[in-house]
């Protein structure tokens, strides 16, 4: 039978968290200045036009809450569950801090067992009254990775007045087997004593006393509250009262300096109060830092300095990212700002007069040209080419393109196509121009291929997506450069220039 309870409560539990999860509203909108008190809307209006960086706290609700449970005084004589109930008023002071004030009613009794029989005890039966004005503190109302909780997990303490009255059974005598109200211990000297109470008042009396004890009480407690929507929410608590300074007769009967305390345990439904439309829900359910988060993600408020992103040598690359913020005008740069050098020898692209010397003819001069002899059989046409003009119609002046970057693969990335677009926009002004695609590889086969696939892959985006005639796009492979990086360079020559012969999985025309 117990196994069943706890499983219904688990169930119940499961129920309330489905339920809490679905509320996903942030709390309230901060531009909202309805929900902001008059005392506090100059400072509110102040955050609205960004002279003062705090906003002001909005009104909230109130929380009426009813409660029923199981209570027990803890003392000398072995206890029976008792039933308590209690209606509380609740508002909160921050997201965090609250204040609570309520009415409790407990019915208790115990009956002593075997050892409690021996020494005296006997059975009782008590009714105690709180009014009480208790201080809760939320643990879980604040939250860095979160928005608004749906559970308020809170930890109590506070001051309760309480008047009881204890009766215990008769051994015999005018009523055997009933029950009379107890006044106190009867000490040797045959007086009452009532230590620890403030006064007793109400019914009749005996020896000057009255059937209630007065007495001042210490709350400590804890609860959990799960929220079933924007108005409803149960909760779960434990709490204590502890008589202060200290009084030893909720159970009829004293022994040492043993003090009695009560226990009530209960489940509470609770609803907020007040017009929705004018105030927020209590402070507990809303995380503080919605409005900063929120504002992190998507800036509403705050005012954003203009944007501003000088590029002093005009290279394309803006001197926040350029590693080289003076390069010569003109220059081909890489993605770094930094002046290409494609063979690698030393001198960058804008002074070198054999932009690919072979590693072999290394080092190379000022000129960035190899120590290399050069054939006989090219003298004579390096002369024609010295006196050789290309036709005015075929002038390239397409200027810089760029070039690409991958990263482990030949896949474009979206920035990579943004950037192949605006290149491809040069391309199609400058009609007479064609294009080297060039790629880098290594001496690793498996490298080659990824370099081909590479240029493959901004040839077929140019082609296909840009609409550029395939036969303007020069393959052209080299052997030393950034295996990473495909090249762009505009040329009127009339044919590829490949080394090697272009991978077989690769279409190149």
């Amino acid at each position: 039978m117990a196994s069943k309870k706890y499983i219904l409560v688990a169930a119940l539990i499961v129920l309330i968290q489905s339920v809490g999860m679905a509320q996903t509203d942030w709390g309230w909108d901060w531009k909202d200045t309805s929900k902001v008190s008059v005392k506090n809307l100059p400072q509110h209006n102040e955050f609205l036009n960004n002279q003062y960086p705090y906003p002001a706290q909005p009104r909230n609700q109130w929380e009426l809450g009813f409660g029923a449970g199981l209570s027990s005084v803890v003392g000398d004589v072995k206890a029976k569950t008792g039933f308590g109930g209690t209606i509380t008023l609740r508002k909160a002071l921050t997201n965090v801090f609250s204040i609570r004030t309520g009415l409790t009613s407990q019915l208790n009794s115990g009956t002593p067992n075997a050892y409690g029989t021996g020494v005296g005890q006997r059975a009782y039966k008590g009714t105690t009254h709180q009014l009480s004005i208790d201080v809760l503190a939320s643990l879980n109302s604040i939250s860095h990775y979160r928005g608004n909780p749906k559970t308020n997990v809170y930890v109590l303490g506070g001051y309760s007045l309480n008047a009881s009255r204890i009766m215990y059974k008769n051994p015999g005598g005018a009523q055997p087997g009933g029950y009379s109200i107890f006044y106190g211990q009867v000490l040797p000297n045959g007086a009452n004593h009532q230590s620890g109470t403030i006064t007793t008042f109400a019914g009749s009396k005996y020896n000057n006393r009255y059937s209630y004890a007065l007495f001042h009480g210490l709350d400590l407690g804890a609860g959990i509250a799960f929220k079933l929507s924007n108005k409803y929410n149960l909760a779960f608590e434990q709490k204590y009262t502890f008589s202060a300074p200290g009084y030893d007769y909720l159970d009829a009967w004293k022994e040492g300096n043993s003090n009695d305390y009560l226990s009530f345990t209960s489940v509470r439904l609770n609803v907020n109060i007040g017009n929705s439309a004018k105030r927020v829900e209590p402070l507990w359910w809303i995380n503080p830092n919605n409005f900063v988060y929120n504002e992190l993600n998507s800036p509403k408020h705050m005012k954003m300095p203009k944007v501003v992103l000088p590029d002093a040598d005009t290279d394309g690359v803006t001197d926040q990212f350029d590693l080289e913020p003076n390069s010569p005008k003109g220059a081909p740069v890489d993605s770094h700002g930094v002046s290409k050098d494609t063979d690698g020898d030393g001198v960058p692209d804008f002074k070198d007069k054999e932009v690919l010397t072979q590693k072999s003819c290394f080092p190379v001069n000022n000129d960035g040209v190899g120590t290399c002899p050069e054939p006989a059989c090219c003298k004579e046409i390096k002369d024609v080419l010295a006196n050789w003009k290309p036709a005015e119609k075929n002038e390239c002046v397409v200027g810089n393109l760029p070039s690409i970057q991958f990263k482990n693969n030949a896949k474009l990335s979206k920035a990579a196509q943004a950037v192949l677009a605006s290149a491809a926009d040069k391309i199609k002004a400058n009609p007479n121009c064609k294009v080297k695609v060039i790629g880098y590889g290594t001496s690793s086969k498996s490298a080659q291929q990824l370099s081909w696939e590479r240029v493959n892959a901004v040839i077929k985006y140019l082609v296909e997506k840009q609409g550029i005639s395939e036969s303007r796009l020069l393959f052209v492979y080299a052997q030393d450069g950034d295996a990473n990086t495909v090249d762009l360079q505009g040329t009127t020559e009339e044919g590829p220039n490949t080394v090697p012969a272009p991978h077989p999985n690769l279409k190149s025309k």
